[in-house]
Formats: C-alpha cells, sequence, structure tokens
C-alpha cells in the first residue's frame, strides 16, 4: 500500500513538473506576428544603439566643468548596461523572426530547402556575430578596444527583410 502511494505521489510530481515545463516553453514560443509587430519591427529603434558607446559624448561631458572621473566610469558602466538591453531586445526580435520564417517553413505548400539553407546560415552567422559583440563589450566595459554592432544589426535587417517579403502586404500594410 505505501509503495503504491509513493508511485502515485512521484507520479504526480512528474506530471506536474512537466505541465510547469510545457507551460513555460509554450509561453516562451508564443509569436507576436501580427502587423503591429511587423509595423514595429525596423532598424530604426536600434538606432540609439548605434551610438550609445560613442566617446565623443565622454569628450563633451569631460570638457564640462565639475565632471569628474568618477562621473565618467559611472556614465561608462551606465552607457554599457544600456547597450546591453539593446542587445537583448535585437536578439528577442531576431529569435522571433527566425520562428516566424519557421512557421512560413512548416505551414508552406511546398518545400522551400532555400529559406531553410538562409534562416540556418542567418541564425549561425548571427549567433557568432553576437558573441563577438558581447565578448568585445565586456572587454569593452574594462577600457579595452570599442564595440562594432553593424554587421549585427545588418543580418538583423536581412532576416526581418526575408519575413517581409514571405508575408502578406496586408498583414502589415500599416508599416
Amino acid at each position: 500500500m505505501a509503495l503504491t502511494f509513493a508511485a502515485s505521489a512521484l507520479l504526480i510530481g512528474l506530471v506536474s513538473v512537466l505541465v510547469k515545463l510545457n507551460r513555460h516553453f509554450v509561453s516562451a514560443q508564443r509569436l507576436p506576428v501580427t502587423s503591429d509587430w511587423i509595423a514595429e519591427l525596423t532598424v530604426d529603434r536600434y538606432g540609439p544603439m548605434l551610438r550609445l558607446l560613442d566617446e565623443e559624448d565622454v569628450r563633451f561631458l569631460r570638457a564640462q566643468p565639475g565632471f569628474t572621473p568618477q562621473m565618467a566610469t559611472k556614465f561608462h558602466l551606465q552607457r554599457c548596461q544600456l547597450f546591453q538591453g539593446y542587445l537583448r531586445c535585437l536578439d528577442a526580435d531576431f529569435k522571433r523572426i527566425c520562428m516566424a520564417l519557421k512557421v512560413v517553413l512548416v505551414q508552406s505548400k511546398h518545400d522551400r530547402p532555400d529559406l531553410a539553407s538562409v534562416l540556418l546560415r542567418n541564425q549561425l552567422e548571427f549567433a557568432w556575430a553576437m558573441m563577438i559583440v558581447q565578448f568585445r563589450l565586456q572587454c569593452y566595459r574594462h577600457g579595452l578596444g570599442s564595440v562594432e554592432v553593424h554587421d549585427l544589426v545588418k543580418r538583423f535587417d536581412g532576416m526581418r527583410l526575408e519575413l517581409r517579403t514571405l508575408l502578406p502586404t496586408e498583414s502589415w500594410a500599416g508599416a
């Protein structure tokens, strides 16, 4: 009797863990592919990121009376944190685009090896470029080198345009 009770409790525990995991993964895979989302999906939203780590701002602030090295350090770290936030958003948007393209692949009436190849290649190249940017950002935080993000944004834009060409125009006509 005790063995049956223990087995039942274990089974109920496993089922509840599986349900929680399923909810987590299903909610993480929700696609916001609406006309509003596609209209908002522009490279312009990452424009501030392109100059966020520009040293011109720091040079200007250093020339101001009362600006201290501690203020410069704090400014530098805050800019790095903001940049990291933009990177997270860029990565999330890129992953949503890729997921939407995967849905297009699955729902297509014809095999699309060309699209599958482009998707896989771009995912690998984006992941590699993201790792490089993350590494350079860590170095930059410690005063070494600079961070170049144009290649990453260019890859994002390429996939964004690919998605727009594959979806019906009326689904994002507000863009």
